[in-house]
């Protein structure tokens, strides 16, 4: 189900040029509606394709107000329950209110890696194109290589 802000608790992220939902999104559908003619609330962000959303949850996780917020699933929050993270510097807390009013919170450590750090070829050997096209087992390199006879003519 696609996220939507509450605009009660939405603060544009204090009038910045990008609000760290419109960062986050995958796929660009956060927006800031800077003078209200959206949305008709000035300075709050809002999900300009909801259609569009991946429910991936990165901007209800990042969201510094908890002013985003999903449709969830009947099956995964029975109607009149919710879920709500909370994200710190070095962990998220998911917590669950139930239809019963009972409520439980789970916690769990984030990546605290620096974004753009990550190298994920290192220490690993460099590819050879030549190891590559020199194998028998390629589509290119076996029993159809240079047969053009088993493809119909055009």
């Amino acid at each position: 189900m696609p996220t939507y802000v509450r605009t009660d608790k939405c603060d544009g992220c204090k009038g910045q040029d990008k609000t760290a939902c419109m960062y986050i999104c995958p796929h660009d559908l956060m927006k800031l509606d800077k003078d209200g003619s959206f949305t008709g609330h000035a300075m709050k962000a809002f999900n300009q394709e909801p259609d569009q959303c991946w429910e991936c949850y990165s901007c209800v996780k990042i969201c510094p107000q908890q002013a985003i917020e999903c449709r969830h699933y009947a099956d995964v929050v029975p109607l009149g329950a919710s879920v709500q993270p909370l994200r710190g510097s070095d962990s998220i807390m998911w917590t669950i209110k139930f239809r019963n009013g009972n409520m439980k919170r789970f916690k769990f450590p984030i990546r605290t890696t620096p974004e753009g750090s990550i190298q994920p070829y290192a220490n690993k050997p460099e590819a050879s194109l030549d190891e590559i096209t020199d194998h028998s087992t390629l589509f290119t390199k076996g029993t159809h290589a240079g047969d053009m006879s088993q493809f119909a003519a055009s």
